[in-house]
């Protein structure tokens, strides 16, 4: 049986997103100045630090209280080499600290993500960028806003015209740093440029914002780009997997154009990486 949420709901859901977010950040924006203890999650590029840890511990509490009879996905606390089990249920996702790497090296693009899902849907995403002092939100069909400033994309209609966005830190196999290396030069010498932030979070964010015009990345889970997707839909931006069919929060990548016909030049333009993830 699908989840029924009234608009009555999915405003509280909003709120209380906002809520935790507001409190998360609080946190992350106060370790962000003081020394990090930091560890590795398999590999030396893939780091996670008390914070992340403590924030996830402590929102998967809040929401146990205020919501009993939800679930809850979340980086630090779901087994990676297991398929995760989404469900219809109203669900939590979540990232404590999406850009670990820049909140080590100190780079202030550093998120806190969360999004809601129902029937396996996103219906709420909230992104906080405590250092930085920028909050987005959206309601499936309400749109997407930034600290209360209603965003809209750009509308560029070619991708040579358009900023791209492309994260570099794929699986680091050889044949995936050939294939950044191959597309790094690709989308340099056909387009206005291209920009990378650390974070898929604050790439969907930049999309909605229209301070880049398309954008690709891959390796990802689905806390990386739930809240950030919705913001990004809702803001105009056309939302695909990168062959071109709808995109699956379990999919592990995403891609994203200002208009759906940069999205498919895009798309074409790349070559796609090998994924492995469960």
């Amino acid at each position: 049986m699908s989840v029924q949420v009234s608009p009555e709901e999915l405003e509280e859901y909003r709120d209380f997103a906002v809520e935790v977010a507001t409190k998360a950040g609080e946190m992350i924006k106060k370790a962000f100045y003081k020394t990090k203890t930091v560890t590795n999650k398999g590999s030396g590029v893939d780091p996670v630090t008390e914070t992340d840890k403590a924030v996830e511990k402590w929102v998967i509490g809040f929401i146990k209280e205020r919501y009993p009879e939800h679930r809850f996905i979340g980086e630090e606390t779901t087994d990676l080499d297991a398929p995760f089990d989404f469900r219809d249920d109203l669900t939590w996702i979540v990232d404590p600290i999406d850009g670990t790497n820049n909140f080590v090296h100190n780079v202030p693009e550093v998120a806190f993500s969360m999004g809601l899902t129902a029937n396996k849907k996103v219906i709420v995403g909230v992104v906080n960028l405590p250092v930085l002092d920028l909050m987005y939100t959206s309601m499936k069909g309400h749109g997407s806003y930034c600290n209360g400033r209603k965003l809209v994309t750009g509308s560029v209609e070619e991708l040579k015209k358009s900023i791209v966005i492309y994260d570099t830190s794929v699986l680091r196999t050889p044949w995936n740093v050939d294939t950044v290396l191959k597309n790094v030069r690709n989308i340099i010498t056909k387009t206005h440029g291209l920009r990378t932030y650390g974070t898929a979070a604050v790439h969907c964010c930049k999309m909605a914002e229209g301070h880049a015009q398309a954008f690709v990345e891959y390796g990802l889970y689905c806390w990386d780009f739930v809240a950030g997707l919705l913001i990004a839909q809702e803001a105009g931006v056309h939302v695909m997997d990168p062959d071109g069919g709808p995109c699956d929060l379990m999919g592990h990548r995403i891609l994203m154009g200002c208009t759906a016909k940069v999205a498919n030049e895009l798309s074409a333009m790349i070559t796609h990486h090998k994924m492995h993830r469960p």
